[in-house]
Parts: C-alpha cells; structure tokens; sequence
C-alpha cells in the first residue's frame, strides 16, 4: 500500500525513475480498486451498459488517470527510455503487450539520463567528529 500513497503523492512527477516494484504495486492496487468500485457500481445500478463504466468507476479512473502516466513515464525512465515509448499503447495489440514486457523488464543499474538508480541504497549520513566535552 505504501508503493501506492507514494505513485498517488507523486501524481506530476514525470521526472526520475519508478522501479518494478512500485509500478506493478500501483498497478495491483488500482485494478483491486477498478473491480471493487465496479461491483459497487453494479450493486447500486450506477453502471452503464452503453458507456460501459459506472459512476464510481469511472470517476476513480479520472482521477488516477494522471498519477497511472507518470509512474509509466517513471517506469519507462527506470529502463533508459523516454515517455515518448507510452504512444505503442494506441498500436493494437502489439503495443501494450510490448509496454508489458519494457515494464517487466529490470531497470539499468546505476545512474541513467533519467536519475539515480531507485535501488540504490541511501547515501549515508557523514561522521562527523564529537567534540569533546568543555574542560571544567
């Protein structure tokens, strides 16, 4: 759920870099949510036949519409390629399974024109010296 709150907190941040874990958490999460929120849709007959989305549905798929582009973006950047790979989504068939397998795909290790690796650990704090207590 953390992965999740973080893509969401980060929704215009289409710089740096999205590991796999973050981006197929958020992926998870947001599919649970699409299912539940279309049940509830259903239960409560605020599903859509013709449009075939309900209000709630819908309306959550708005809403993470941008936070979903930049963590893809992100994703995108974490293996070395820029956004502009997002437009194989409107080739049929071809194009999203593509996007599946470049988001599958391990990111470059180290740093890349896109940012710092996101494995990477944190940089330690320095040592700084203690000083010694005030001679009495």
């Amino acid at each position: 759920m953390d992965w999740y709150l973080a893509a969401l907190k980060n929704y215009v941040g289409f710089s740096g870099r999205a590991r796999r874990k973050e981006y197929w958490l958020f992926f998870l999460f947001n599919l649970l949510a699409v299912f539940g929120l279309s049940f509830v849709d259903i239960v409560s007959g605020l599903y859509s036949k013709s449009l075939g989305a309900g209000l709630f549905g819908g309306a959550y798929s708005l809403l993470v519409l941008l936070p979903s582009i930049a963590v893809s973006v992100r994703r995108l950047h974490d293996t070395a390629r820029s956004a502009w790979w997002l437009l194989l989504a409107i080739v049929p068939f071809i194009g999203p399974l593509a996007l599946v397998v470049i988001y599958c795909l391990e990111g470059t290790p180290g740093e890349n024109e896109y940012g710092g690796d996101p494995k990477a650990p944190a940089p330690e704090a320095p040592a700084y010296a203690v000083p010694p207590p005030p001679a009495a």
